[in-house]
């Protein structure tokens, strides 16, 4: 009588994903999760729910490339707005400040990514060549960059809230799917790192350098 049992081929199963709970895991593919966080001031702002993701939008900073120089050159064009704000100007005072603008944003291009670079060149108007700029344009145009600025200043911090937000929460959805009496490993965790016990029970006062 033939041995049926070695034609029979092991069935092959799914390797259970090496998560938690045997969960299965997110494709590289895969869109990121993302989460709503309503931020102090009561805006609403979606970002990614973990920090694996390749999605650009889980490094808000990463949009100003040189920070500290964008800061500067802000800082700069608002100090001069504030100057020149009810000031009279002379011709020599407006060609110089309007090339200050122009040096101003080349020099902001350099500090952005390439896609607020872009923004930047659609909402801005450069000045002609052949005519010095009147007071009103040049306080127009400084006002507009400043305001821009503050502006992208402000949604950074913003979406930086929203991502501490994100990543507490995330924490505890993992504290609470922790089974009872579990805690995560690390410092400052009671129960993690206690001093060792001495012949007596007693707790060994260590080593000391």
């Amino acid at each position: 009588m033939p041995d049926e049992t070695r034609d029979q081929q092991p069935e092959e199963r799914p390797a259970a994903s090496a998560g938690t709970g045997g969960a299965p895991s997110r494709g590289s593919g895969d869109p990121p999760e993302r989460v709503t966080v309503v931020t102090p001031d009561g805006t609403g702002v979606n970002v990614v729910a973990s920090d694996d993701s390749p999605d650009p939008d889980r490094s808000p900073s990463a949009v100003i490339e040189e920070p500290a120089k964008v800061m500067r050159i802000g800082g700069m064009i608002k100090k001069l707005l504030d100057e020149v704000r009810d000031a009279p100007l002379d011709e020599a005072a407006r060609t110089r400040l309007a090339e200050i603008h122009e040096r101003s944003l080349a020099e902001l291009e350099d500090g952005l990514s390439p896609d607020l670079v872009d923004e930047l060149h659609r909402i801005t108007l450069p000045f002609t060549d052949e005519v010095v700029p009147t007071d009103a344009e040049l306080r127009v145009a400084q006002a507009q960059l400043v305001g821009w600025l503050e502006g992208l200043f402000h949604g950074i911090q913003t979406a930086l809230v929203a991502q501490q937000m994100a990543a507490q929460s995330q924490l505890s959805q993992m504290r609470r799917a922790l089974p009872p009496g579990a805690m995560p490993a690390g410092p400052g965790v009671p129960g993690v790192g206690d001093a060792p016990e001495g012949p007596d029970r007693r707790p060994s006062p260590g080593q000391y350098l």
